[in-house]
């Protein structure tokens, strides 16, 4: 018998329930062909046996039925812990973001606010310049231009 055969036996043997009816329902044939009873006992104990095996079949439905239920619950609990923990993961990085985007904008307004500063210094600069050069004219001018070899004209 190879791996594989063994594993479909055991997934089409419906577990220990079919083995159960199985074996209930040889035990009932054996029972009536073999026992020494009249046949109102033999009806009486096939009933009972009937009655045994339908008490079985309830007790296991009701076990089956609070298995499931037990599962379902688990998955509803499972899937809400997961649901939470994404959510709370999300809301972590959408703060995240809004940080790194806050700081990147006062980043972005230091930087304008020193370019500003500069261009206002350059412009000062610029306007000294030409300040001192406008003053440098008026005081030649008033005083007479030098010639280029030292000499006044």
């Amino acid at each position: 018998m190879g791996r594989y055969e063994d594993d479909e036996d055991e997934n089409q043997g419906g577990g220990g329930f079919g083995w159960f009816v199985a074996g209930l329902s040889l035990g009932a044939l054996l029972g009536v062909l073999y026992a020494p009873k009249s046949g109102a006992e033999t009806r009486e104990e096939l009933a009972q046996n009937a009655r045994d095996g339908q008490e079985y079949l309830r007790r296991k439905g009701v076990e089956v039925r609070g298995q499931a239920v037990e599962m379902v619950d688990r998955g509803k609990q499972q899937f809400d812990d997961y649901y939470e923990k994404g959510r709370q993961q999300f809301e972590e990085y959408v703060a995240s973001g809004r940080d790194y985007y806050s700081k990147g904008r006062e980043q972005v307004n230091e930087y304008i606010d020193r370019g500003k500063d500069v261009v206002a210094d350059q412009v000062n600069r610029a306007t000294a310049a030409v300040e001192a050069g406008k003053e440098a004219y008026r005081t030649t001018a008033a005083t007479g231009v030098a010639d280029i070899d030292g000499s006044e004209s």
